[in-house]
Order: C-alpha cells, then structure tokens, then sequence
C-alpha cells in the first residue's frame, strides 16, 4: 500500500507540446519565446478540464505558434520548469510540465503574436532552451530533446519495417 498524496504539497501541472517535422533524413523542433521574451521555451500552458492533456498540448501549440498536426495520445516525458525571479513577487515557482510530442502537419499565424515562432535544428534548440536559465532547468529541457529524438526514431524504425 502506498503513501497518499497531499495535493497542498504537489507541484502544479502544464502540458507542452514538443513541436517538430522531419527534413529528409533530419529533424527540427519549434520553439516560441516566454511571455516574456527573453528565452525560448515549448508552446505550454494550463490544462483545461474540459480536455484531455494531450489537447490541451495541441491547443496551446495552436496559440502560440500557429501549428497543428498529429499530437501523441500519450506524453512522452515529465520535466521541471520554473517561472518567475526570487526578488519579484510571487517569486519563484516550480511546474511539472507534462510533453506530448506533435508532428507538425500545418503552420499558420499564431493567434498569440509575441511569440515568435521559430524552427531549430536539435543542436540548436538545445543551446538557446538552456541560454538564460539554471543549469538545473537547462538540463531538464536537453533531456527533453534527446527523450524526443529517440521517440521519433524509434517510430520511424516501426514504421520502415
């Protein structure tokens, strides 16, 4: 039997969809800038009750960057993110985010504006996700890559056979 949980001492949720579409041989990752607009981050934001968490992922991709396509039933990882600075109220906060994968099928104007859709290379996204960031919430987001290369790659093993 297990311990319960107290859900006053559990971290709060949001979902992310972890955009990409093959190029040839080669895959790339779509990434938006924080509300803030100094760091890149996947398109995320808040479940919604009346949606399963994978469409509230497609939603929130739809949002902020402008894209559809085939979004995973199942998320693929669990990472921690942080929002906000210790000397500016609330100060920091701590999400876990859970990542559904969507290949994208479709991009259009993203209806949030600001965000600034932009398509990178897994190096490259890799490299702007940790610019700016804790080393603890950089490492968390290459996790997030590298768990998703291997998810797209092991797909496109099934499917090649």
């Amino acid at each position: 039997m297990g311990a319960a949980r107290n859900p006053r001492h559990a971290l709060p949720l949001q979902v992310a969809a972890v955009c990409y579409r093959r190029q040839g041989e080669s895959v790339e990752f779509l990434l938006v800038n924080t509300n803030g607009g100094n760091k890149w981050t996947f398109p995320k934001g808040d479940p919604e009750p009346a949606l399963s968490h994978g469409k509230a992922a497609e939603r929130e991709a739809w949002e902020e960057a402008g894209v559809s396509g085939r979004i995973e039933p199942r998320h693929f990882c669990l990472y921690l993110h942080s929002k906000g600075v210790f000397w500016k109220p609330p100060g920091v906060r701590e999400f876990v985010i859970k990542a559904f994968l969507l290949e994208v099928e479709r991009q259009d104007d993203a209806p949030e504006m600001t965000r600034n859709p932009t398509w990178f290379s897994p190096d490259e996204a890799k490299k702007i996700l940790a610019k700016g960031r804790e080393v603890k919430y950089a490492r968390e987001l290459l996790a997030v890559i590298d768990r998703a290369l291997e998810q797209i790659e092991s797909a496109r093993a099934v499917t090649a056979q």
